[in-house]
């Protein structure tokens, strides 16, 4: 699918998350796409993301807890930036990081989806999949029931061959939902995160992955 003219576009991600949702639903009554559909599991709702969205999800990203296998807590800035990052996405009929509810009382818990993997690596250009659940969330099964449901929706919609995801070596909540998804780690496929420093106790990540075939 050919992309559309970003130029405006960009400038509206400097914009106030609440302004740019304004406009970004307007130009979805013209452009019917795969977010115009809510995903849905048997307790949750995958969506587009919100204006209400933008406080829990910069409470999450300064939590130590949460932050602790993913780096320094994010500004509000930062936080709010995230979200226009997976708006733009989405405006563009890409794959994309959704905005999760509890279904029984529409509690946003966080975010899961699956994207475009946004640096060089001996595994890139490709796709991942990931999530982030705020802490009161955990060991629910919550990522592990959305997860599915996203690498689905991937493997249907955008056609993707394999999908991959990665974490911290010592991150075994995140390599637990990877292993109830049905992905598998990549054999001598540990490597350094490009964006941190080879000391940063952070840096070294397992690698896994999934095939259409692996998912079927």
């Amino acid at each position: 699918m050919p992309r559309k003219k970003r130029g405006k576009h960009r400038i509206l991600l400097h914009c106030h998350i609440e302004a740019h949702k304004v406009i970004c639903e307007v130009r979805r009554k013209k452009n019917e796409g795969p977010y115009e559909m809510l995903i849905e599991t048997d307790r949750l709702r995958l969506r587009k993301w919100q204006a209400d969205d933008s406080q829990p999800f910069f409470e999450m990203n300064k939590d130590p807890k949460i932050m602790q296998f993913l780096g320094p807590a994010l500004t509000r800035q930062k936080s709010d930036l995230a979200i226009a990052q997976q708006i733009e996405l989405m405006e563009n009929n890409e794959p994309a990081f959704w905005a999760v509810d509890r279904k029984d009382d529409k509690s946003f818990i966080g975010c899961i989806g699956v994207k475009a993997v946004g640096f060089e690596a001996p595994f890139t250009p490709c796709y991942e999949i990931g999530w982030r659940l705020g802490a009161a969330f955990w060991g629910h099964g919550y990522a592990t029931e959305g997860a599915k449901a996203a690498l689905k929706l991937a493997f249907n919609r955008w056609d993707m061959h394999d999908i991959y995801s990665f974490t911290v070596l010592k991150n075994m909540r995140s390599q637990s939902v990877m292993k109830k998804i049905g992905m598998v780690r990549v054999n001598e496929g540990d490597f350094n995160h490009p964006n941190l420093a080879i000391d940063d106790p952070l840096s070294r990540h397992v690698l896994y992955r999934i095939s259409r075939a692996q998912h079927r």
